[in-house]
């Protein structure tokens, strides 16, 4: 099977999805019914607690979380209602998607080890950089904007599960690295349809690389994870690092000059260690 374009590849994901044999990500009924018992208004710490309790692993990783520096309060959390009261019902349902993404990056094959483990990385880096940005705009939700780094490159998951049994770019690291690059934004928003996301975290992962994106003239979370994502790559071979820093509208609507180095920002270094110890 030869792929002349990109855009053939993507038919080739249409296609394999139609047939059922290219499955998408799919949130877990734990994080689908926290969600949806949030968004109703009227749940409750003990509620919620119930519904996460059905899912062991995260309801670990949640007190383990509840009680790390950067949630920490003076109190010892040792149970989930603890945790959910202590943290509130909004951060509790943006905390458990972001925990739950950690499992989807779990590779099922040694070959899709490295990609998975350095897609998840780059995930939590820009996270990282996305929680500490948003101190800088008041309107947008700083466990939000972690979610928003965490998603911005989910779509590079059935791209790697597809690959791996196509010898053309399976067999050629280079190849492969370019249609993550060029395809993984497309595939991104097939996902983020089938998600039950607020709209502007749907967004994320298909429009962050549209470098002359301006939607206006407040800052949403594609904006932040922009930013957030050219900063991880700076110095690196990364093609977007070719971008002019000063064409890129983000940086005006967040109120940072293109030429600031974000860790010597006072704050800003600390914020970033304290979210990146949550994933790695």
């Amino acid at each position: 099977m030869q792929f002349k374009s990109v855009q053939d590849f993507l038919v080739h994901v249409q296609a394999e999805l139609d047939a059922n044999r290219l499955i998408l990500p799919t949130l877990p009924d734990v994080a689908i019914k926290v969600r949806d018992a949030v968004s109703k208004g009227d749940a409750t710490a003990q509620s919620l607690a119930e519904i996460i309790a059905t899912d062991a692993a995260i309801s670990a990783r949640l007190i383990q979380v509840a009680n790390s520096p950067l949630y920490r309060g003076t109190m010892e959390i040792k149970n989930i209602q603890m945790a959910v009261t202590r943290l509130g019902n909004n951060t509790i349902r943006t905390l458990i998607t972001s925990l739950i993404m950690q499992q989807m990056f779990t590779p099922t094959t040694a070959l899709l080890e490295g990609y998975f483990r350095s897609t998840w990385e780059q995930g939590v880096n820009v996270s990282a950089i996305s929680r500490a940005l948003a101190a800088f705009v008041p309107h947008l939700n700083a466990d939000e904007a972690m979610l928003a780094g965490l998603i911005h490159q989910i779509g590079k998951l059935p791209i790697l599960t597809l690959v791996e049994k196509i010898p053309e770019f399976r067999d050629s690291p280079s190849r492969l690295d370019k249609l993550l690059e060029k395809a993984h934004p497309h595939v991104g928003k097939l996902i983020m349809n089938t998600w039950n996301f607020p709209e502007e975290l749907k967004l994320v992962p298909s429009e962050y690389v549209d470098f002359q994106r301006d939607s206006g003239s407040k800052a949403d979370y594609v904006d932040l994870v922009q930013v957030a994502f050219l900063q991880s790559i700076a110095g690196t071979d990364h093609p977007a690092c070719r971008v002019d820093w000063n064409t890129v509208p983000a940086f005006v609507k967040l109120g940072i000059q293109p030429d600031t180095e974000i860790l010597e920002i006072e704050g800003v270094s600390e914020e970033i260690e304290l979210a990146h110890s949550m994933f790695l």
